[in-house]
């Protein structure tokens, strides 16, 4: 089954740190992710998906981004759930992030933030917070798995030869077309 997931959007938000009472640590933050079409009223549409991340890329994303950053996220989809406080079971769909990649430097992203304060559409949306003691249960109840980040491979293409125009190595004779 494949289950891969790669985003490219701004942090609508500062990042949550917290670290599990196991020693994990742990970063949440929301992305929110241009659509490829705009409104009836031309309109920028952007989905808003929740990102977790873990262990030493936790500890980066926190240090390092902040509300507005442009970021980019592999990672994969997961679905779980929890009890709140009033009893109901909540079901939380997010992003597992194995690698956040930084987009722009720190100083692009605050001279971002200081150029449009105003016309941010992400800044006036609703958050939804969990109390920090579920937050720590959920994950000490079923730890996440260790996951590596694959290192990036490069591949060459074979150079191109064209048969046609090298008779040597052509599989047609010349004097004959080749139907």
């Amino acid at each position: 089954m494949i289950n891969n997931v790669v985003l490219v959007g701004r942090l609508t938000k500062d990042v949550e740190y917290q670290v599990t009472p196991s020693g994990i640590p742990v970063a949440k933050f929301t992305l929110a992710v241009n659509r490829n079409f705009k409104s009836q009223n031309s309109e920028q549409q952007a989905d808003f998906i929740n990102i977790v991340t873990f262990r030493k890329t936790a500890e980066v994303v926190n240090q390092y981004c902040s509300k507005g950053s442009l970021v980019g996220v592999q990672g994969r989809m997961q679905s779980r759930s929890y009890e709140n406080n009033e009893g109901r079971k909540v079901y939380v769909t997010e992003v597992v992030a194995d690698s956040v990649q930084f987009l722009e430097s720190k100083k692009d992203s605050q001279q971002n933030q200081q150029q449009q304060p105003q016309s941010n559409p992400f800044a006036n949306q609703p958050q939804q917070q969990q109390p920090q003691q579920q937050y720590h249960q959920q994950y000490q109840q079923a730890p996440p798995q260790q996951y590596q980040a694959q290192p990036q491979q490069q591949y060459q293409a074979p150079p191109q030869q064209n048969h046609y125009n090298n008779p040597a190595t052509s599989d047609f004779d010349s004097d004959n077309p080749p139907f």
